[in-house]
């Protein structure tokens, strides 16, 4: 309650509170004694919270939409990885390419983020120019007449349906359309476009190959994870997310430490979470080691209405399970 600024409104809730508290203190505790375990967990801002309370920093979102039409979906392709560098990590870019942590706090707008956060890179990368995008434009205007991932907004959606958006109607800054962290009316007023796409391209599902060589050769990708990580404070995640995809998140690179593979993961829970805002996750040798599972869930992330009751995904925490980023991205002249 010191260390973050807690006040309860009762002594009944505050007792309710550390209990919450000692029951995943004692997950972090189990944690650090595993020896098997490559990362570390510790005591957060997150340690009161209940699941219901962390699932709203996720968005019951996947990103992949099976029923959504894609402008441009990549064939499965053979990729020789083993010509691509042994790590990549966009944020030592020779300019900048990624903007600073966000903090989507209690919206579940990670697929709004996701989306921003790879646009903004995109057009970086582009122009050499880093600009830090809106993701209240995407909340408050980006529609989901499908549900896809959710009804929209802080409900949930996926970044197929942002992509879309973005593509129509340009994309606006944070300081144009500043982030409020709720679901509200589309404000045209607010858009000042600054810069645009001209569609997004969709990697294969459950694709190693391709999604390290989309990251080493294209830049910062958006992609969908099960997001079972709320503890986690440094090292290599090698827990265990289960196979419910949930949560969106951007993909800055990859690389090894003492034999062990991982990717760079850029969360948006703020840079007091993990290690300064990012987590590495257990990243495999090749393709052929890659463990799958069925996500029996998928209406609480990838789904759209009418789509599959179950749905096979791939990698640590999924993080194969769906993967995208924006094409044809510039200033606006």
């Amino acid at each position: 309650m010191a260390a973050y600024g807690r006040s309860y409104a009762s002594v009944e809730e505050t007792l309710r509170r550390a209990r919450i508290f000692a029951a995943n203190l004692a997950h972090i505790n189990s944690v650090n004694s595993n020896p098997a375990n490559t990362w570390k967990a510790s005591v957060n801002k997150l340690t009161d919270r209940t699941n219901e309370e962390i699932a709203m920093l996720k968005g019951y979102h996947r990103g992949m939409s099976r029923s959504l039409h894609s402008f441009r979906d990549l064939p499965r392709v053979d990729v020789n990885v083993s010509a691509l560098p042994d790590s990549v990590d966009w944020r030592k870019h020779s300019f900048s390419v990624v903007s600073a942590v966000k903090d989507q706090s209690a919206c579940g707008s990670c697929w709004a983020f996701s989306t921003s956060e790879t646009m903004e890179s995109a057009v970086a990368i582009a122009s050499g120019k880093l600009l830090t995008f809106s993701e209240q434009q995407l909340v408050d205007c980006a529609p989901n007449p499908q549900h896809c991932g959710g009804t929209g907004g802080c409900s949930g959606s996926v970044q197929e349906v942002a992509m879309n958006y973005s593509k129509l109607a340009g994309i606006t800054t944070e300081a144009s359309y500043p982030y409020n962290a709720r679901t509200g009316q589309c404000r045209t007023d607010k858009i000042k476009v600054v810069a645009t796409i001209d569609g997004y391209v969709k990697l294969p599902s459950n694709d190693y190959n391709a999604l390290m060589n989309a990251v080493a050769t294209v830049g910062p990708i958006a992609i969908s994870v099960a997001a079972s990580w709320d503890s986690y404070s440094e090292g290599i995640f090698n827990g265990d997310c289960g196979w419910v995809v949930d949560h969106a998140v951007q993909l800055v690179g990859y690389g090894s430490e003492n034999g062990q593979g991982y990717w760079i993961v850029r969360n948006s829970w703020g840079p007091d979470w993990g290690e300064s805002g990012y987590i590495r996750i257990a990243r495999e040798a090749d393709a052929s080691k890659v463990e799958c599972g069925t996500d029996d869930h998928p209406e609480d992330g990838d789904g759209c209405d009418g789509g599959p009751s179950t749905i096979q995904v791939c990698g640590k925490c999924a993080i194969l399970s769906d993967s995208s980023y924006p094409t044809g991205a510039k200033l606006k002249q």
